[in-house]
């Protein structure tokens, strides 16, 4: 149970920074982007294949975080120049992707196993400081000797690359460029008012969305030790999840607060998932719909506590009346 969840905060932190990417373009430029499904794969296709032909990893996830980039810009493009429906032009972006994911990778899936990535040369460099044995002894003092100390290093690395992302994300979106991309999804004609280019923070923007998505894509296929041209299909899905959880529970008071909720509810989604998976009649297929479920209670329970608390304030205003 421990290591299971453990292993689910692990991946949750991978998952935040796609679902960072997801609230840019769904929540702060208000564009429905399913371009996420395909760039998530674009992210791991370009990695996996830099890395199989012994390309630095860190510089072949740099590439993959370009990759996405440039896909936003198409669907961007699409949308802005093409004149195309934002909806349509994200469809038509993931579509294209699969295509092109198949071409980088030449093969439907992709393995890493034999390959040194980030991942390995950072357990490497873990074990070589010896606190890994340090760690697996006073593991199975406790009784957990099942435990696997080596992947401290993944999950202290990932808290502080993602914690770097959002501090940087934060610091973006209160620049000038920032505030005028958060204008944008909120009120694009006072963009055009000022003389701004709308056309120009779309695609930015969604560039950026989906380097992130991508970026998150490229960290997960060296976790998983593969790369497969079917793995994105349902991450807008999981991205909107997070979104939505983490909402839910912190708010949305400010963008520090939001980037911190996000981060939290990819976590809390895998940790979920995973306690999910441990009971006895859901099995690995059922994923997708335990994935819908979690949405749809996300969606729906604020809307029922807040009913809650205005029905139970309707009651108070009432009875004070009466007394």
């Amino acid at each position: 149970m421990f290591t299971s969840i453990f292993s689910s905060v692990e991946v949750g932190l991978m998952f935040a920074i796609m679902a960072l990417g997801v609230y840019l373009s769904f929540r702060i430029l208000d564009f429905p982007d399913l371009t996420v499904d395909g760039s998530f794969v674009t992210g791991a296709a370009v990695g996996a294949i830099l890395i199989v032909n012994s390309t630095n990893p860190f510089l072949a996830t740099a590439l993959a975080f370009g990759a996405g980039f440039i896909a936003g810009t198409i669907t961007g493009v699409l949308h802005t120049f093409g004149k195309i429906n934002a909806l349509l032009s994200g469809i038509l972006m993931m579509i294209a992707l699969y295509s092109i994911n198949l071409r980088i990778m030449d093969a439907p899936n992709l393995s890493l196993l034999q390959h040194d990535h980030i991942f390995t040369k950072l357990n490497e460099a873990w074990g070589n400081t010896g606190i890994d044995a340090a760690m697996a002894s006073f593991f199975t003092s406790i009784g957990l000797s099942d435990f696997i100390p080596k992947t401290w290093v993944i999950i202290i690395v990932m808290i502080i690359f993602v914690l770097l992302i959002k501090v940087l994300l934060d610091y973006f979106l209160k620049t000038e460029v920032g505030l005028a991309l958060r204008a944008v999804g909120d009120n694009h004609l006072m963009i055009t008012s000022f003389s701004g280019n709308i056309n120009f923070y779309k695609v930015f923007g969604l560039g950026l969305s989906n380097g992130l998505v991508a970026l998150s894509g490229a960290l997960i296929a060296q976790y998983n030790g593969f790369a497969d041209v079917n793995g994105g299909i349902g991450m807008i899905v999981i991205g909107l999840a997070s979104v939505i959880i983490g909402e839910a529970i912190f708010g949305t008071k400010n963008i520090v607060r939001v980037t911190l909720a996000v981060i939290v509810g990819a976590i809390i989604y895998r940790v979920i998932v995973a306690l999910a998976l441990r009971v006895e009649f859901l099995e690995t297929g059922d994923l997708k719909l335990i994935t819908a479920v979690i949405v749809i209670l996300a969606l729906v329970m604020p809307q029922v506590i807040a009913k809650q608390k205005e029905a139970k304030r309707k009651k108070q205003r009432r009875a004070r009346l009466a007394g």
